[in-house]
């Protein structure tokens, strides 16, 4: 079934809030050292004081994504978008959380995942620079 989009830039404008709105909130999040993410990250070797140190960085991380991908999408970093959005939600059955803590989290991939089909995946080193 093939859906019939009216005005693809309204979509477009749609993904990138989207889009926006996860990783502002998530960097936000991290860089107040949510105490809560602490056992997302230790057990991939981090220990208390790293996982609050990775934390900062993640997030500062993640707000550049944010802004960037609003101003301009480039692939390249919609590719991470997609790849950090699925790590950061798989971490969490990974972690011992119920997989659900995955599930719900779909949407912060996808959304990401969305704009880069909607811009068409990369075929050139030089198209990895590019929104459209």
């Amino acid at each position: 079934m093939k859906l019939s989009i009216v005005n693809s830039d309204i979509l477009e404008w749609i993904l990138r809030f989207g889009v926006f709105g996860v990783f502002l909130g998530h960097g936000v999040v991290a860089m107040s050292q949510n105490p809560a993410w602490i056992p997302l990250l230790t057990p991939f070797g981090f220990s208390v004081e790293g996982a609050l140190n990775a934390m900062r960085i993640i997030g500062f991380v993640d707000i550049l994504v944010a802004f960037s991908l609003l101003v301009y999408p480039m692939r390249i970093v919609l590719l991470w978008a997609v790849f950090w959005a699925f790590a950061t939600a798989i971490s969490r059955p990974l972690a011992g959380f119920p997989v659900w803590s995955f599930v719900e989290r779909t949407a912060n991939w996808t959304t990401p995942l969305a704009l880069l089909l909607l811009y068409g995946f990369p075929k050139s080193y030089e198209a990895l620079f590019k929104n459209n």
